[in-house]
């Protein structure tokens, strides 16, 4: 069962550092970074402050007039809207790069192209890959920082959370009736078409899609076995599918059953509708997993400027609201939610009892999951 109601404070628990999913890297292309006084300046710069204020930022970020972005899929928290709000607003170019990469392709994205025009100027990453990657990240605090949750954002600023979203099984109502257990998912009839959005131990989504599992299987946030039994059995059963989800293949129908964010859901199943197929979700015995994305700067950015100026426009009550229309749940909702548009108020997943392990849960589970997945699921 999905319920999309109007904001509550409950809502907005402190969460800390998760996952996050998001396509591949590219590879190294020719080229070297923008470079200017103001470019120099941006790349040290903590805060706006530190260039002489907001207007000096917005200058020196349409003085390089470009952006480099991975990792965000344009229906993905209605990031698209998102992207093109800030290019309108700054007459900045927004290079939209590897969509569909994970986080740890990332980083590996950073490094391929390290020293050129190409590589990522900001991240968005998830709890395993971020916590261990600190190495590549600028400190930088948005003008909004002190009124994001201590439990939000790392002390310096190289990382703070973003948005989050309630962890779901969508599914293909029209083709396999109503769904309401996960024992149902052996049967047959879900042959070959059941997925995570990722490899659990890489990507946000996969992770906490697993954690769902976990859960609803009797494990805990310290204990992966059961989850790893259940996603086990339905390899056996010939139902699981190990392959990339994207909604061209549950459009497509090679993918039937997915353990996906409720924000992705919304997108997903306006676009079956128009052809006539009612996608639905529900929550394993109304179990909600919820777990904040990341956002950091790259220390590398070819454009300084334009990466700090995309983080302040993240953390401002107008980009809030458009990852909040998206079905996502932003980190500072509880201060904008009165600037909130009635469409953002109705799409924001709620419940009374967000569940998400800490960060050390996080970061052990993933070590299960790298020790064991691959051998299990093969």
């Amino acid at each position: 069962m999905r319920t999309y109601r109007s904001l509550t404070a409950a809502a907005f628990a402190v969460l800390g550092l998760t996952l996050s999913a998001c396509g591949a890297p590219s590879s190294a292309d020719e080229g070297t970074p923008s470079g200017s006084s103001n470019t120099a300046a941006a790349a040290s710069a903590t805060s706006a402050a530190d260039l002489g204020g907001m207007d000096k930022l917005v200058v020196a970020a349409k003085a390089e007039g470009q952006l480099n972005v991975i990792a965000l899929p344009r229906d993905w928290a209605n990031y698209g809207a998102v992207i093109d709000a800030f290019s309108a607003k700054y007459g900045i170019t927004v290079n939209e790069q590897s969509p569909d990469a994970s986080s740890k392709e990332e980083i590996a994205a950073a490094d391929a192209n390290k020293g050129t025009d190409k590589a990522p100027d900001v991240f968005d990453l998830g709890t395993n890959i971020a916590l261990t990657s600190t190495d590549y990240f600028a400190p930088y605090q948005v003008e909004q920082w002190d009124k994001i949750p201590a439990g939000n954002k790392e002390a310096t600023g190289l990382w703070v959370n973003d948005y989050t979203g309630v962890m779901v099984v969508g599914y293909n109502k029209t083709k396999f009736g109503e769904l309401t257990s996960l024992d149902q998912l052996t049967d047959a009839k879900f042959a070959g078409t059941v997925a995570l959005n990722g490899k659990p131990a890489e990507a946000g989504a996969a992770f906490n899609g697993f954690m769902l599992a976990n859960l609803a299987n009797g494990g805990t946030f310290d204990d992966g076995t059961a989850g790893l039994a259940y996603f086990t059995k339905l390899n056996e059963a010939k139902t699981l599918n190990l392959t990339d989800v994207t909604p061209g293949t549950i459009e497509a129908g090679e993918h039937g059953v997915v353990f996906d964010w409720s924000y992705n859901m919304v997108p997903v199943a306006a676009s079956l509708k128009e052809q006539g197929v009612e996608w639905a979700t529900f929550l394993p015995e109304d179990i909600a997993v919820g777990s904040y994305y990341n956002q950091a700067v790259n220390k590398d950015a070819p454009h300084p400027a334009a990466a700090r100026l995309w983080q302040e426009f993240l953390f401002s009550a107008e980009a809030q609201n458009l990852w909040a229309e998206g079905g996502a749940l932003p980190v500072l909702a509880p201060e904008f939610e009165g600037d909130f548009s009635d469409a953002a108020k109705a799409a924001v997943p709620q419940v009374s009892d967000l569940r998400s392990p800490t960060t050390e849960q996080a970061d052990a589970m993933t070590t299960f999951l790298q020790d064991n997945w691959d051998s299990a699921i093969s």
